[in-house]
């Protein structure tokens, strides 16, 4: 029976709560730090507008992998409770939601078997990781450019800074635009750190996420090959293993007659040996009766017996 491991989505679920909690006790605890880096002596709002941009693609983002573990996680169980009941004869899909991956892969088998039609398992596999691929395509997405919304920020806030040096160049007294300049580094600053520490923290549970759906689509090839095709496929190659099969059984079935043989025949050959012996015994007995017969009669002096 194939093991599921139906925590491994569940597992990924633990770990990114734990993991936000340090992150928002790490906040927490730098509080000040953050206000400062974040809202203190902000000239303008790009700043805020950036790293809010940035926090929000994040945390869609987020939303999407949190949904998508969910529904592995279910699909886990779904796999679980299939293997169990193919294991023991029972309905296979009795509890199991006729949306999940797996009960869906064996009603197409089904109907396919039932129209005599070949069952293609890597045009199956080919669908169904397709499929799947579409329903991550956001969080793909969301990994691939939040990193640049940090570079999006630096850019934006440089901007800013050089139009501080610029308007500093053009002061007759030499320091007219300064906190322009220093808030445009701070904003790159902060930009920076934003993009960076959301891309490294999206960008592991992504990929578990991925860990999560192959482990599902592997575990769903795995149970097609070893419990639905040898009951449903109907191609030349099921065929032949099946006339294997039965060639097989027949020849052990030859054997085991051949010796059921051998068994009747030593069978027969001690009934001949008691049935020898047995004659044997009666022809002696005969001939002590006889003998007593004679006996009695001479002892009586009784007629002799006529024959």
């Amino acid at each position: 029976m194939i093991d599921v491991k139906q925590n491994f989505s569940a597992s990924m679920l633990l770990r990114l709560i734990v993991l936000a909690l340090v992150v928002v006790a790490g906040i927490l605890a730098n509080i000040d730090f953050f206000k400062d880096l974040y809202f203190s002596h902000q000239l303008t709002s790009a700043g805020l507008a950036t790293n809010s941009g940035i926090l929000t693609l994040f945390s869609l983002g987020m939303v999407k992998v949190v949904l998508s573990l969910l529904r592995y996680m279910r699909e886990e169980t779904a796999l679980a409770k299939f293997v169990t009941a193919m294991g023991s004869d029972k309905n296979p899909l009795k509890g199991i939601s006729p949306r999940s991956l797996i009960a869906q892969r064996y009603s197409m088998i089904v109907a396919m078997s039932e129209r005599n039609a070949r069952i293609n398992q890597s045009a199956l596999a080919a669908t169904l990781a397709a499929d799947e691929s579409t329903r991550t395509s956001f969080a793909k997405y969301v990994s691939n450019i939040l990193i640049l919304t940090g570079v999006f920020g630096t850019c934006v806030s440089l901007s800013i800074a050089l139009a501080g040096v610029t308007d500093l160049l053009d002061s007759a007294q030499g320091t007219g635009n300064m906190g322009m300049v220093m808030h445009g580094m701070s904003t790159a600053l902060s930009t920076t750190i934003t993009a960076i520490v959301s891309y490294l923290f999206f960008g592991y549970f992504y990929l578990k996420m991925n860990d999560a759906q192959v482990h599902v689509l592997s575990t769903i090839e795995e149970v097609t090959t070893l419990y639905m095709l040898p009951r449903f496929s109907r191609d030349k190659d099921s065929m032949l293993h099946e006339v294997a099969g039965l060639v097989h059984g027949l020849r052990q079935a030859a054997e085991a007659m051949k010796v059921t043989q051998q068994d009747y025949a030593e069978a027969g050959n001690r009934l001949h040996e008691v049935l020898t012996t047995l004659d044997l015994r009666v022809n002696n007995v005969a001939d002590d009766v006889g003998t007593i017969k004679k006996l009695l009669r001479d002892g009586f002096r009784l007629p002799a017996e006529v024959e």
